[in-house]
Formats: C-alpha cells, sequence, structure tokens
C-alpha cells in the first residue's frame, strides 16, 4: 500500500500487529500437512482522514464457504423494519444491492416491503451496501462507484461493524486478510463528503456486538441536517478515540492478554479431564487459535454447519472441521463457541448437547 485506501495521505500509524496469520479463508484439506503460508496482519490508521485499514495484503481470496446465520437475517429484517417506518424505504423504489461475498441478500425481504431490484447497468432509487465496501482494497473507487449509481434524489445506505465497537469490546480478531476498512462515522463522514454525500440518518444493531447503519443523500440535493442518531455515534467515536493512534493501545495489549487466557483455559479444562470441541469455523477464530497457539491436542475439532468446510482443518493448526453431528458424537462437556450472534441459533438446532449434560462457553467471555 502505498498510501491511505481512501484519502490516498501517507501520515498514519499501525495501531494493531498480529504479526504473520495465515489467510483467514483459506481452509486446507484435513491431509494437507501444511505448513500453511502466512502474512503480515495489520491495522493502519490514517490520521488523515481517520480510516482505520488493512496495511497489506498479499493473499488470494477464496471462494465463501460460510452458510449465514440466522442473527444475519433477523437483523436484515429488523433493519429493513426500520428504515422503512423512518420513511426512507417507500413502496416503488428501484435498489441496488452490493453485498458482502460471505453470502445473505437483502433483496427478498425489501420486495415484501414493495421495492424492486434495479438494472445492474443503471441506478437505483436506494443503493445499499451490506458488509460489502470492506472488501475492496481501492476504498475511494468502491465508494465512488456506489455514489455514482444512486439515483438523482436517491439515498445511499452503508452497513459495517463499528470501530467504536472493535475498540470497545477488544475485538482485535475482527481484523483479518480481505477485510480493507474498519469503519468509524466519523471516517465514513469524510469519506462520503469526497463523494458529494452527507449522512443524515442512522440505525444502531447488537449484531457483532455493534453494527450501524448509515443513510446518505447527495449534499446538494437535500438541506436536510443530520439528525440525533448520527450524532450519537459521532459522540462515542469521540468517546473511544477512533481516529486517535493512542486509542488504539489497549487493542493492541489485548492480543497477547487474550490469546494467553483462552490457551490458559484450554490447558485446565484438558487437566480436569473435560473434552472441549469448537464451534464456527470463522475467520475471526483462525487469529485466535494462532495467537493462541491451540492445537488438535487442545482442541480436538470445530464444528460447522457449512458443509463446504468440512474435510478440511483450521488455518495454521492441524484441527479438522467436522460437522455438528460430528460433534455431537464427542459427547463433549463444553463446546467453545467462536461467534456470540449464533448462540441462540446453535441451542434451538442442536438440544442434545445441553441435554446430554454439555453446555456451551462463548469464546469471547473467556478472553
Amino acid at each position: 500500500m502505498t498510501g491511505c485506501r481512501s484519502c490516498r495521505g501517507r501520515t498514519g500509524e499501525v495501531v494493531l500487529d498480529l504479526g504473520d496469520q495465515p489467510a483467514a479463508d483459506y481452509f486446507p484439506a484435513y491431509g494437507d500437512p501444511g505448513p500453511d503460508p502466512v502474512y503480515p496482519l495489520q491495522m493502519w490508521l490514517c490520521t488523515s482522514c481517520g480510516l482505520a485499514q488493512l496495511l497489506i495484503d498479499p493473499t488470494v481470496p477464496e471462494e465463501p464457504r460460510a452458510t449465514e446465520p440466522v442473527a444475519l437475517v433477523e437483523q436484515a429484517m429488523d433493519a429493513i423494519a426500520r428504515v422503512a417506518a423512518d420513511g426512507w424505504l417507500r413502496e416503488g423504489l428501484s435498489v441496488l444491492e452490493y453485498g458482502s461475498p460471505h453470502g445473505g441478500s437483502w433483496l427478498p425481504f425489501l420486495g415484501d416491503h414493495g421495492l424492486s431490484a434495479g438494472a445492474d447497468d443503471e441506478g437505483a432509487d436506494v443503493v445499499l451496501d451490506c458488509f460489502g465496501l470492506m472488501h475492496k482494497a481501492d476504498q475511494a473507487g468502491a465508494l465512488a462507484e456506489r455514489a455514482s449509481r444512486v439515483a438523482t434524489g436517491g439515498t445511499l445506505l452503508i452497513q459495517y461493524h463499528s470501530l467504536a465497537t472493535i475498540l470497545r469490546l477488544g475485538q482485535w480478531n475482527s481484523l483479518r486478510h480481505g477485510h480493507y476498512g474498519y469503519y468509524s462515522t466519523t471516517a465514513l463522514t469524510a469519506m462520503l463528503a469526497t463523494v458529494g454525500f452527507a449522512i443524515r440518518s442512522a440505525w444502531h444493531f447488537d449484531l457483532y456486538g455493534g453494527t450501524a447503519l448509515l443513510a446518505a443523500t447527495r449534499i446538494a440535493e437535500s438541506a436536510r441536517q443530520a439528525d440525533e442518531s448520527v450524532n450519537a455515534l459521532l459522540d462515542d467515536d469521540r468517546k473511544r478515540a477512533v481516529t486517535d493512534p493512542h486509542g488504539f493501545r489497549e487493542l493492541q495489549g489485548r492480543v497477547v492478554q487474550s490469546a494467553a487466557a483462552l490457551h490458559r483455559w484450554l490447558s485446565e479444562q484438558r487437566l480436569q479431564g473435560k473434552t472441549v470441541v469448537g464451534y464456527g469455523a470463522a475467520s475471526r477464530a483462525v487469529a485466535l487459535l494462532c495467537r493462541a497457539g491451540v492445537q488438535k491436542a487442545l482442541l480436538p475439532a470445530v464444528a460447522d454447519a457449512s458443509p463446504a468446510k468440512r474435510g478440511r482443518r483450521m488455518p495454521g493448526t492441524d484441527i479438522p472441521v467436522i460437522s455438528p453431528d460430528e460433534m455431537l458424537a464427542f459427547r463433549p462437556e463444553i463446546v467453545l463457541l467462536f461467534l456470540p450472534d449464533l448462540l441462540n441459533e446453535v441451542r434451538a438446532r442442536l438440544p442434545q448437547l445441553e441435554v446430554a449434560g454439555g453446555r456451551w462457553v462463548v469464546a469471547e467471555d473467556l478472553i
């Protein structure tokens, strides 16, 4: 990277360094002995525009293997209902969606509200980006493209995992190859201004510990000012010092502490003779397991709902990825859940675990 992915500025600092890590979306076949290729994994904060971003990424993206969690579907339906209730979505409007490559779409639910999909080669009344922008190395170009597709008088909607949340909860393992932008409302305000847009309203959701959805319109087309919901997010940004490198010091400190805590906890369970398996072969689990030095001896398997991940292993480890049924065959006393948003879903789908006396433990609660 030769400058900021958004403003092209060259002043900034590395604010989070996870060392060399395997690509989080590359799941080798279980029979592949490795070693897996590793690459530097660092977050750089631009001190000109405030965008936190992936410093370099020499990896090659793999095809998505994930299965969309129920929590994401429920959040999409909730978001659409709230945005529509506030007057931003109306029957008859056209919509163009930039979605996450990991899957999931809002279009069916938007159709239930009377909106229709716009043509791919045309503009639309509503342009929606749901966790898509972060996957683009050229942040400036990707945002400009989305803005250019908004029809006259239209709205740009952007959903993102809040950087303030990452700092507040110490979610250092949100950093991964292939995710180029980590957004604060403050940084997005500056980014949107460069393409002639301003944020008018915002909505907060509990997904991932704190997710925001922004509505922005062209500055030249509207005299509408930002409402209190936007000011609340900006106030939270100031509180968390999201544009100040000093605000990230605690996040970097959590890396060693939480990795050691996980390894210690797993070691204690083994000494007590308890069987612990994991659930959720997600990107966030990759860096955590690698930094903690966890291998099959401490965690014999990680289960996942995605059939495409089975018969493979967690990157950088010898831990196999198995099916939920295979997980139950272990008769584990504890299942370590790497994705907190899945808790209600997996408890409902796999009641056998608790019936047999097992329990779910959320990894984030340990670290």
